[in-house]
C-alpha cells in the first residue's frame, strides 16, 4: 500500500493518499474555522485531485472539536460593499470546484459542522457524521445568510424543509440529520473510520462508471428529462467502449473479485 502525506505551506490543509483513496484533512485549529487562507489552501488542494487521474474517492474531514464550525466572524469588521469580491465569490469559487470534482466525495464529520462548515460539506457526494456530533446553517441567528448552502441544502431536502432550517437556524443532532436526508451515514464510532470504510467500497467498483454515475445525477438534476437521457446514452456507450465493464464481465464469469486500473 502507498501512502504518502503532502501538505500546503500554510499547513491549514493536508493531503494524504493512500492507493486510489484522497483524504482531505482540515487543520486550521480546534474550530477550524472558514478563512481566506483555508479556503486558498483547500482550492490548491481539490486542484491537485482534480489533475490526479488515479483517485477514485475523496474524504474530506476535520478534527473531533470540530468539522468545521463556519466562518471567522472576526473577518465580517472588514467586509461590506467589497464582501462579494474578498469573500463571497471566491468561497463560491472554492466549493463549485469541490463540487465539480469528477469521483465521489465523502465529507466525514466528527465533530459539529455548522454554517460554512456545513455548507462546505453539503458540497461533497456524501456525508458521514459521528454521532455526537451536529450540523446545521445557523446564520439566520446572527442576521446573516448560508447562501450557498441554501441552494445545496433545497436539493437535498426539499424546499419545504430547506425554509425551515434556514428561518430558525436551527441545529441538528445525528438522528434528525439523518432523518431528513442531511446526511448518509451516522458512525457509532469515528467518522472518518466509517468513511473510510464507505470509501474502500467506492474505489473497489468501477471508476469510470462512479464517474458517469456522478455526471448524470447532477444532469438528472439540472436538465430537462430528455437532454439527461441522451447523456445517459452518451454515458452507457462509453462504459461499453472501455476496458472496466470487460473487466467486471470476465472477473464475474472466472468467480473471482474485478481488478479496475
Amino acid at each position: 500500500m502507498q501512502e504518502r502525506t503532502d501538505e500546503t505551506d500554510a499547513q491549514l490543509v493536508t493531503l494524504r493518499l493512500d492507493g486510489p483513496i484522497a483524504e482531505v484533512g482540515l487543520a486550521a485549529g480546534r474550530l477550524n474555522l472558514v478563512t481566506r487562507r483555508l479556503l486558498r489552501d483547500l482550492n490548491a488542494v481539490i486542484g491537485a485531485l482534480a489533475a490526479n487521474g488515479s483517485v477514485r474517492c475523496a474524504i474530506v474531514h476535520g478534527g473531533p472539536s470540530a468539522f468545521c464550525a463556519g466562518s471567522d466572524i472576526r473577518e465580517f469588521e472588514s467586509l461590506g460593499a467589497n464582501a462579494s469580491e474578498d469573500k463571497i465569490l471566491f468561497e463560491d469559487h472554492v466549493l463549485r470546484n469541490l463540487d465539480a470534482l469528477p469521483f465521489p466525495t465523502i465529507a466525514a464529520m466528527d465533530g459539529p459542522a455548522l454554517g460554512g462548515g456545513f455548507e462546505l460539506a453539503l458540497a461533497c457526494d456524501l456525508r458521514v457524521l459521528a454521532s455526537s456530533a451536529t450540523v446545521g446553517l445557523p446564520e439566520s441567528r446572527l442576521g446573516g445568510l448560508a447562501a450557498n448552502g441554501a441552494v445545496r441544502l433545497t436539493r437535498l431536502v426539499g424546499p419545504s424543509r430547506a425554509k425551515e432550517i434556514l428561518f430558525t437556524g436551527m441545529i441538528l443532532d445525528s438522528a434528525r440529520a439523518v432523518e431528513l436526508g442531511l446526511v448518509n451515514r451516522v458512525a457509532a464510532g469515528s467518522a472518518l473510520d466509517e468513511a473510510r470504510l464507505l470509501a474502500c467500497e467506492i474505489a473497489k467498483r468501477g471508476p469510470l462508471s462512479n464517474r458517469l454515475a456522478k455526471a448524470l445525477v447532477e444532469a438528472s438534476i439540472d436538465l430537462p428529462t430528455e437532454a439527461a437521457l441522451s447523456r445517459a446514452n452518451a454515458a452507457q456507450q462509453r462504459i461499453f467502449d472501455g476496458t472496466d465493464l470487460k473487466e467486471g464481465a470476465a472477473a464475474f464469469l472466472a468467480k473471482r473479485e474485478p481488478q479496475f486500473v
